[in-house]
């Protein structure tokens, strides 16, 4: 059989399940990344020391290891973990959990630099005026600094969550069925390895070049 629509059709399920696996980990690592580098960088521009150093610690650690080797420490760390905290074995997909939980606390260093960015954005007059108005330091972070320094941070946000999707290919190192080995596995199997890989490579590309594009639609309108 010739790689076309008709061998596509054939692959269609297999596919959009390695892209839903692909989704997954991208939703679940952006969302629990974004919560923990919001707290990172809040406690990274703590005075308490007891508060800075930690986060400092963390934030630099994860930018000078690679992902790769992340990926692979806790597809063997998290079941450790697991079996030492509840004296039982996990169940589960070993293999998505660990991808789900390195690429958040990995990408959390990554969006942390990032939110304390947007934070230091924000002019030091609208934190006095909120003192004055009688504001407590989580009332002026919550109502004041944070919409304002997100708003402004969104498009580099978005951006780094396209460098996350074009990432999660490392998945297939600890042998998660994500979208790229969903096609190189189809590909080997029906003999057809490089129209297969290509394909995937284009599906990669045309899905970040269109996030892309609507990243910097959207610096545009915020810039308005």
């Amino acid at each position: 059989m010739a790689f076309g629509i008709t061998e596509l059709q054939t692959a269609a399920p297999g596919l959009i399940g390695g892209i839903t696996t692909t989704l997954e980990i991208v939703v679940i690592a952006v969302v629990g990344g974004m919560v923990i580098g919001t707290l990172l960088a809040l406690a990274r521009l703590s005075p308490f020391k007891v508060l800075s150093w930690p986060a400092a610690l963390y934030v630099n650690f994860f930018r000078s290891v690679p992902l790769l080797l992340v990926l692979i420490w806790f597809y063997f760390a998290v079941p450790m973990m697991y079996n030492w905290a509840t004296g039982r074995y996990l169940t589960i997909n070993v293999a998505f959990a660990s991808c789900a939980v390195a690429f958040m606390v990995f990408e959390a260093a990554y969006f942390s630099e990032v939110v304390r960015a947007g934070i230091q954005s924000i002019s030091k007059g609208q934190v006095n005026a909120a003192k004055a108005l009688g504001m407590t330091y989580s009332q002026t972070m919550r109502l004041v600094i944070l919409p304002q320094a997100f708003r402004k941070m969104l498009p580099l946000l978005l951006q780094q969550s396209i460098i996350l999707f074009q990432d999660t290919t490392l998945v297939f190192a600890i042998g998660l069925v994500d979208f790229f080995r969903a096609s190189y596995v189809r590909g080997d199997l029906m003999g057809m390895l490089t129209p297969y890989i290509l394909f995937a490579g284009a599906v990669y590309f045309v899905v970040s070049a269109v996030a892309t594009l609507g990243v910097r639609r959207l610096q545009k309108k915020l810039r308005v």
